[in-house]
């Protein structure tokens, strides 16, 4: 009897962990499809309105000499940026979390978005620096300050909790310099910077988009494999000791992965608000039980900021927003659920 007991939850379990598999396959091609129609709508509406149909037949090499460079010249480079962009910053934020077992942990949160923006207003301000230099001194900032952000938090280890009370400490510092920083500028150099700092694709072409493609077809297999230590982590220090894991060295590689992807997003659009900290709940709401779902917050980053970007395009007549400012109008009401549902869990300051 008891070997049909034994035998009858085993089946159970395998059941559903079926599921759960067939679930996080479907939520991944769905938001994956979603992100593409994003992309084909981004490509096709504008001044000039393109049917969908002709901005397929454009991608897979036919239309007319406009169309093809309408949407393989003017718009493609900055639809593809802000896919990437979220996929990056979703996959970090997603690694973030899970790591440190805290919602707050995502790179705009901890200081590395801001240690990028401190770069870049300083380098510009009073290096002079421009154009794609400033990229690379982005992503040096947000390597710095995660590096920081590290070595102040370890002691024996590190801890979620105390990481992100070190990187809130850091990244206000760091905001204290970008607005001294912005005081003294000229109005066309702050002016400049504003925008660079909101999280912006106004005016970016492949000349951007390259770069950041590289980045991230080194970095994306990096983190996959350094993402095999996640569920041992994920138990806690002591428990994935025991299961044979290295643990400060896989947390490590998985800070510094996940860092890295943030820094090559930010030095590519800027400090893109709240994605790495929203997309990686959304995900986790949509496949529950299937642990850090790296794929699907990855297509949900890249689908919130691709639908952002087109918002910020067309929303206000006359006008392109920041992405950035439709992302944080997005990301902060969630901010504040979170502490407010903290709070009433006990959990809160």
């Amino acid at each position: 009897m008891s070997g049909a007991v034994a035998t009858g939850a085993v089946a159970r379990v395998a059941a559903v962990r079926r599921r759960g598999r067939a679930r996080y396959a479907m939520v991944s091609g769905g938001l994956v499809l979603a992100a593409f129609a994003a992309l084909c709508l981004a490509l096709g509406f504008g001044d000039y309105t393109i049917p969908v149909p002709d901005v397929l037949a454009t991608l897979l090499g036919g239309g007319d000499g406009g169309t093809r460079f309408v949407v393989l010249e003017l718009r493609l480079p900055r639809a593809l940026l802000a896919l990437l962009v979220g996929c990056c910053f979703g996959l970090s934020g997603a690694v973030f979390q899970t790591l440190l077992r805290n919602p707050l942990a995502s790179p705009d949160v901890i200081g590395v978005s801001s240690g990028a923006g401190a770069a870049v207003v300083v380098a510009g301000g009073l290096g002079g620096l421009s154009g794609t230099p400033l990229s690379f001194v982005a992503l040096a900032g947000s390597l710095a300050t995660g590096a920081a952000v590290y070595l102040l938090a370890w002691r024996k280890g590190v801890s979620g909790y105390r990481l992100v009370l070190v990187g809130l400490g850091i990244g206000t510092g760091l905001s204290s310099i970008i607005s001294y920083q912005m005081t003294r500028s000229d109005v066309t150099e702050a002016q400049t910077a504003f925008l660079w700092l909101a999280g912006s694709l106004n005016g970016r072409s492949w000349p951007h988009f390259w770069p950041l493609l590289v980045g991230a077809a080194l970095l994306v297999p990096l983190t996959t494999l350094a993402a095999r230590a996640l569920p041992a982590l994920q138990l806690g220090d002591d428990t994935a000791g025991g299961l044979g894991s290295r643990v400060e060295r896989d947390r490590l590689a998985l800070l510094a992965c996940a860092t890295a992807l943030a820094g090559i997003a930010t030095a590519a659009a800027g400090p893109v608000g709240f994605v790495a900290f929203v997309s990686p709940p959304i995900a986790r709401r949509l496949v529950p039980g299937q642990g850090a779902a790296l794929l699907p917050s990855a297509a949900t980053g890249a689908l919130l900021v691709v639908v952002a970007d087109f918002a910020g395009q067309h929303l206000v007549p006359g006008a392109q927003l920041p992405v950035g400012i439709v992302t944080s109008v997005i990301g902060a009401p969630y901010l504040l659920w979170l502490l407010a549902r903290s709070n009433r869990a006990g959990q809160g300051g």
